[in-house]
């Protein structure tokens, strides 16, 4: 038996090998295919070591990073073969596929890269690191109140870009020796200034709710997902009104672990579909795709489940409700917008609706909001932490001046002093 298992794990390994070589061929065709990169000509660099995995880590910065472009060039250091093929599918920043540290290397060398951003804590990042003469920038790819986001790993970047008042927070709670003024810098979540695009349905007079549920967690401390315990009621009740559309974006990994959860997921979309049969105005919309933006600006009121998508919503300035989970095992964070959300219970899902118009309707739920707001993203106006977002780098790039001149002239006093 065991021969057999050893045989078939055999095969399995050649496949992937094989697999890999095919997807590296493909890639360097792609690259080849691409604009040549000029030398000396990029600035910043985005260091992304993961696969398509993990390319929603990326894609929620393309557009800051785009707009940043057109002051600094940017370009991505991609380490592995499928990261590097999802970032050229997108083609939304130009792409350097670097697999090896020699390659990584080579690259290096022939630009001026004086800013490297990280949106992850990839081991693989301590190969970016050993480069000095250039400022390491940790910028996260998103804003919550989970135990990754107070890593002792903050320390071994020259700087975090964080959110705000609340990331301080939460860092000067977990970290020692760890010096928050010199070594953050807060710029908001210049993402909100890009939750745009074009809505799939006409808006008309109809009160939009956002039903945008996690997975069902594959641990009792991480059951958030809310699909079984509130979805299917409270898909129901608004459907039911006539006065409301639901835009319902489910996590894409629903019903990994739980066949049943998946299954009210597939139930809620047909419930969606059978109701826009019924009538056509509705315009009830199940999102899969690949961009988060537009949902969260224009539904009136979100219901998301404790997940990265409560803090994106909360960045969106607008009312959100978040779903209390049922099992007692799961993790609450006892700390930050959560120990004072507007919670909704099991128990009240199927009475939705007049949840959502208090919420609406509540000047003191309004105003809790608006301060929870100013605390994890400070100022929200239109283009506000873009502004803080390129503020940061600019100065980074002026203190890269400073000691890049200072090494100069420490240089040329040393030269001086060997001439004497």
């Amino acid at each position: 038996m065991s021969v057999v298992t050893d045989a078939r794990k055999a095969v399995a390994l050649l496949r992937k090998a094989v697999d890999q070589r095919r997807a590296v061929r493909d890639v360097k065709r792609r690259v080849a295919a691409q604009p040549h990169h000029p030398s000396r000509h990029y600035r910043v660099a985005v260091y992304f070591a993961d696969g398509d995995v993990n390319m929603y880590q990326m894609r929620q910065w393309y557009k800051p990073l785009a707009k940043l472009a057109q002051t600094w060039p940017v370009v991505v250091l991609s380490r592995a073969v499928t990261g590097a093929s999802a970032l050229l599918a997108d083609g939304a920043l130009p792409v350097a596929f670097v697999p090896t540290v020699r390659q990584l290397e080579q690259f290096v060398a022939d630009q001026d890269i004086r800013v490297v951003l990280y949106v992850n804590q990839n081991t693989r990042n301590f190969q970016m690191f050993r480069y000095g003469r250039r400022w390491h920038v940790f910028i996260n790819h998103g804003e919550s109140d989970k135990m990754y986001m107070t890593t002792n790993q903050f320390k071994a970047y020259d700087y975090a870009f964080v959110a705000g008042d609340a990331a301080r927070e939460r860092l000067s709670r977990v970290l020692w020796d760890y010096d928050l003024e010199a070594r953050t810098i807060e710029i908001g979540r210049p993402q909100a200034d890009h939750y745009s695009g074009a809505t799939p349905y006409t808006p008309d007079e109809r009160t939009v709710v956002l039903y945008a549920p996690t997975w069902e967690g594959d641990r009792p401390s991480a059951h958030y997902g809310s699909v079984r315990t509130h979805g299917e009621a409270l898909v129901k009740a608004l459907l039911q009104t006539g006065r409301h559309r639901v835009v319902y974006r489910p996590h894409p990994r629903s019903g990994v672990v739980d066949a049943e959860y998946g299954a009210a997921n597939r139930r809620i979309i047909a419930a969606l579909a059978e109701a826009n049969d019924a009538d056509p105005s509705a315009q009830h919309v199940y999102d899969d795709g690949p961009e988060v933006g537009w949902q969260l600006a224009a539904a009136d009121v979100a219901v998301v489940d404790i997940s990265a998508m409560v803090y994106d919503r909360l960045a969106a300035d607008k009312p959100l409700l978040v779903t209390r989970p049922v099992d007692p095992e799961a993790v609450v964070d006892t700390h930050g917008y959560l120990s004072a959300c507007e919670w909704l219970d099991a128990g009240l899902a199927s009475h939705i609706v007049e949840q959502t118009d208090r919420v609406l309707a509540d000047p003191e739920a309004v105003a809790r909001l608006e301060q929870w707001v100013r605390h994890y993203f400070g100022d929200t106006s239109p283009g506000a932490a873009t502004a803080r977002f390129h503020a940061a780098v600019d100065h980074l790039m002026d203190e890269w001046n400073r000691w890049d001149r200072q090494d100069d002239e420490d240089h040329d006093g040393e030269e001086a002093e060997l001439d004497a």
